[in-house]
């Protein structure tokens, strides 16, 4: 979870300012940027000893190499040292956190039990809240393929990272398409290895939360040779994380609706029992299922909270009641029903993983081909994750069936449904099932190799380069199949007084279902039954990518400031994707779970690019340094067509320690396999997602209700309808829709300073940057939540037309909603970011203060041209400010560590957007004040605090212990609507759901 991790190193564009140096494939060994003083100039720096021995640098977001570093945009470098002091168990833990992502959302281990693209236990980066797919990862400079399982697969899979022996992270939050390819809209991620290892190192470090559950552990050796020819670098380690359930911390053990009586009332004092009361914990509006019940036609029962007779369709056995007009059963309503089963709190809040890595590189100089060598990189893992689920067993006995009591075997309380073999449902069991498994297994591997050299021109050098990625993933579940819920419950009464399948001369396996008995209610089933209806269920998601890569770059002509210099390239990638999803899930035969159909595609681009570096003064009055750069890529889909994209930066520094620098660049991205080809994907919301069910009366509707109930009643819909069919959400692929390309521009400008300071006061680099970037016909598929609301909430209702053109209603009003990925009008993200490092010599050791604060401005979207843009920017899960702040101090061979990560609260802007009208433009103030009178939605400022302690012995020996969520911060409470929560807190990357932990880390070279 997240904590305070702030980049050591900021890359501005002073080039006597350069915290660290960012390397390429293409470099030769690097500095460990953990090591670079304030002064990149001083006698010290690796990177003054780069430069006086002539090596090249080429930094993430350029192919040019320079003998010195000075950069047009704003780069954050994070170490390993950095990372290992801030306590994450793994470099995907680091990115996800909020020094790289900047507040911006992740899927990561928290997200185990949802759908998510990747699929289970993927964990993904998106940079400025753009999405994974549009921030590319990169390995040493070469692309990470997606990785994961299921047919929405859209991004890499940062759990197939080697932790063991990465030396830095460089991230580019500026849009880089033109240099790298389509798919870095939002910016790049550069995760770049120890190039310079020699000999043996082994590396342990374990995390263990304070509750004593989800204890994580990773041991790894890293070894590295080489001599004059020959370099060999390699690593292997294993990585196992526990399950961390909801019922192992506290804070989530009483979810509650948090409704209130008013605005400022006490949380939860509109529910409907008191805050302490048990009876609070886990109802229908959080948390809690319908077990232990039955469902029958309305009929006169003794009620069980009010011990009168009354009206229910909902009952639960009740063996000693004897008398009244339902004997055995008392009635219950939404709130006195049963709904918690202890067994669903062994859901895992953080899913279980079990990792595998190796990782080899080697060279060999051939001492011809231009005095080439030869290269090659081997990455594989493989990935075992668990994420078990508590599952609900809707039993529906037939109209007539021999399995009811004859008292109510003749009811309607249903219409027929996939498991009642087109007869009426008489009676509907809500058993609590308990646990089922669902595992999925990864294997990754990514093989690249290539030559480079001295091309024919002095100082020009080549680089040829092939790489194929392979990605094969198994994922399985226990499902209910429907089809022999169907069979099991078609039975025939026998002579003996027990029950077979009307289907069993063709189906000589079925097991009937139990009678209807108390015991079958409350979840006592019978062993054959259970083993009968449920299989373990198996898909299989195969995904490749093949890339060739040829460029050269050098140096075309000098002037007075340096060398004009450009890097020219072409390559060809390959991805072809093939998800085969269980035969029973392809069929539709999986009863109230995900099922899917196969995703079948393949895509190829042709690209060429190039890009040229101009340094136009140098040391002139008012120009101290001015350097303009630019790039170009012309784009060839096989399936979207060509387009070309540019970008143009620059730095000027008019006196030495200020400068400003400037960037602007266009992206033009085909949509990924599976936004294409994704087969259709079946999901379930909730009853309470149909906007026409249970509506208050008319005079007690908001002004939006109003609208709905009026919509509603157009088709024919009573005032008094309640939903009591789920609703079936389909996700499918947009190419049969006429998904198109999306285009978006990206720009950014910011200012540098580095005052030259007396060495008693200390070093001071502070930087500022604006960033905008816009997204035009952005490829996204909405949610059948969302979809439902806007076409009911419609003040133009169209019954066929607009958002209603995907929702259907069969004859018994059973919702089927249907979201293929479409192109949405607009996606804008603008905000500054500032970054400052201040160092000085202080009590005999090295003092460093570091900050990263993210101001975002807007982060908003709108589907269509005709509507206002719908702004997110500052909401619960969207926050507008986030920072990291860490000092560190060292002095001899000990250094401590203190870290502070801090997202911003939030009062007013949630109410507001919940209440925005897209098609006014205007936050209704009645609806702001109703969500205030019911709804909190409020978030105070989040800190999480960190400390550690690392110290070296006789250089061969690092220890690192320390703490994280030091003051054991636990997440926000909010009301249970317009989020997705875990218990009471939003689900949302950016918060703490483990609570504190310790960590310790042990590294020993040999």
């Amino acid at each position: 979870m997240a904590t305070a991790l702030t980049p050591l190193a900021i890359a501005i564009a002073l080039p006597a300012a350069a915290q660290t140096i960012a390397t390429d494939t293409q470099t030769s060994p690097v500095p460990d940027p953990t090591q670079v003083p304030a002064d990149a100039q001083s006698p010290q720096s690796p990177n003054a000893d780069a430069q006086s021995a002539g090596a090249d640098i080429v930094v993430t977001g350029s192919r040019i190499r320079r003998d010195e570093y000075s950069v047009a945009e704003p780069i954050t470098v994070v170490g390993r040292d950095e990372i290992t002091q801030a306590g994450f168990a793994s470099i995907a833990d680091a990115l996800q956190s909020n020094a790289i992502a900047q507040g911006a959302s992740q899927i990561n281990s928290a997200y185990g039990g949802f759908v998510t693209d990747g699929g289970g236990g993927a964990n993904t980066l998106g940079l400025r809240g753009l999405g994974p797919n549009r921030t590319l990862i990169l390995l040493n400079g070469r692309r990470l393929a997606p990785g994961g399982t299921r047919g929405s697969l859209l991004a890499a899979d940062l759990n197939v990272l080697p932790n063991a022996i990465v030396e830095r992270i460089e991230v580019l939050k500026a849009g880089a398409s033109s240099v790298y390819g389509s798919d870095a809209v939002a910016g790049v991620v550069n995760i770049i290895t120890d190039q310079k290892l020699n000999g043996l190192q082994l590396n342990f470090q374990v995390n263990v939360p304070e509750v004593g559950a989800g204890i994580d552990r990773r041991g790894s050796a890293s070894f590295g040779f080489n001599n004059d020819r020959l370099s060999i670098i390699g690593s292997a380690e294993y990585r196992k994380r526990d399950t961390l359930s909801r019922n192992d911390v506290p804070f989530f053990g009483c979810p509650i609706g948090g409704f209130l009586n008013g605005e400022g009332s006490a949380f939860g004092s509109g529910d409907n029992f008191a805050p302490d009361d048990p009876r609070a914990c886990f109802t229908i509006d959080n948390g809690g299922v319908t077990i232990n019940t039955l469902g029958l036609p309305t009929r006169d029962a003794i009620g069980r909270t009010s011990g009168t007779i009354g009206r229910f369709n909902r009952f639960v056995p009740a063996p000693g009641v004897t008398t009244g007009p339902f004997p055995g059963y008392l009635g219950v309503g939404t709130y006195d029903r049963d709904t918690f089963d202890p067994r669903q709190e062994e859901e895992p809040l953080i899913n279980s993983a079990e990792i595998y890595t190796g990782y080899l590189a080697a060279t060999y100089k051939l001492g011809f081909l231009g005095d080439a060598e030869v290269y090659g990189e081997l990455l594989a893992t493989r990935r075992k994750s668990s994420t078990p689920l508590y599952r609900q067993l809707s039993l529906d006995y037939l109209q007539g069936s021999p399995l009811l009591p004859a008292a109510i075997r003749n009811g309607a309380f249903a219409n027929p449904t996939n498991t009642s073999s087109g007869r009426l449902i008489a009676a509907r069991a809500f058993i609590g099932y308990g646990m089922t498994s669902s595992e999925q297994t990864v294997d990754y591997v990514r093989a690249s190799g290539g030559v480079r050299g001295d091309f024919f021109f002095p100082r020009w050098r080549y680089d040829a380069y092939v790489g194929k990625s392979f990605n094969d993933g198994t994922y399985e579940a226990e499902s209910f199949l429907t089809d022999r819920l169907a069979n099991s419950l078609n039975v025939v009464a026998n002579a003996n007084g027990t029950f077979s399948c009307a289907s069993a001369a063709a189906n000589p396996t079925c097991v009937a279902a139990p009678a209807l008995t108390a015991g079958v209610i409350g979840g006592d089933l019978p062993a054959a039954f259970r083993n009968y209806i449920v299989q373990n269920t198996i898909g299989k998601t195969r995904f490749r990518e093949t890339t060739y890569a040829f460029n050269i770059d050098g140096p075309l002509f000098r002037l007075p400031a340096g060398d004009v210099q450009v890097a020219l390239g072409v390559e060809h990638r390959r991805q072809s994707i093939d998800d085969q999803p269980d035969l029973n899930s392809v069929n539709g035969n999986l009863f109230g779970l995900t099922a899917a159909t196969p995703t079948v595609g393949k895509d190829n681009v042709k690209e060429g690019f190039g890009e040229i570096f101009v340094p136009i003064f140098e040391d002139k009055p008012f120009f101290y340094r001015l350097n303009l750069t630019g790039s170009a890529r012309y784009t060839d889909y096989a399936s979207y067509g060509s387009d070309v994209t540019y970008k143009v930066a620059g730095e000027w520094e008019p006196f030495r320690g200020f400068g400003v620098r400037g960037s602007y660049g266009t992206s033009y991205r085909a949509p990924a396999l599976a936004e294409q080809f994704l087969g259709a994907t079946s999901g379930f919301l909730p009853t309470t997602s149909d906007p026409c069910s249970a509506l208050p009366v008319a005079d007690e509707q908001s002004p939006n209700q109003r609208i709905i109930a009026r919509n509603c009643a157009s088709i024919g819909l009573p005032a008094d309808f309640e939903q009591r069919s789920g609703i079936t959400s389909f996700r499918v692929g947009g190419a049969e829709a006429g998904l198109s390309a999306e285009t978006s521009t990206n720009w950014t400008i910011g200012a540098v300073v580095r005052p030259q300071l007396p060495e008693s006061v200390g070093q001071l680099s502070l930087s500022l940057d604006y960033f905008d970037v816009k997204v035009d016909n952005g490829v996204s598929d909405l949610s059948g939540a969302t979809i439902l609301q806007r076409c009911y909430g419609n003040a133009n209702f169209d019954a066929t037309g607009g958002f209603c053109r995907f929702v259907q209603r069969d004859a018994n009003q059973a919702l089927t909603v249907t979201s293929s990925f479409v192109n949405l009008s607009e996606n804008i993200v603008k905000g500054f970011e500032f970054n400052g490092r201040y160092a000085r010599e202080l009590l005999g050791g090295k003092f460093i203060l570091n900050a990263n604060v993210t101001k975002y401005t807007e982060q908003s979207t709108r589907l269509f041209p005709e509507e206002f843009l719908t702004d997110s920017n500052g909401i619960v899960t969207s926050p507008d400010w986030v920072g990291n702040f860490d000092a560190t101090f060292n002095v001899d061979a000990v250094t401590i560590r203190y870290g502070l990560d801090w997202t911003d609260g939030d009062r007013n802007r949630t109410y507001d957007y919940f209440a925005f009208d897209n098609l006014t433009g205007i936050s209704d103030p009645e609806l702001v004040q109703e969500y205030r009178d019911n709804y909190y939605l409020e978030v105070d400022n989040y800190f999480l605090h960190s400390l550690s302690l690392q110290f070296n012995v006789q250089k061969q020996f690092q220890f690192t212990v320390g703490v994280r969520n030091m003051l054991d911060t636990k997440p926000p409470r909010i009301s249970a609507v317009g989020f997705t929560t875990v218990a009471n807190a939003p689900l949302y990357s950016g918060y703490d759901y483990v609570g504190r932990q310790f960590f310790a880390n042990a590294n020993i070279k040999f």
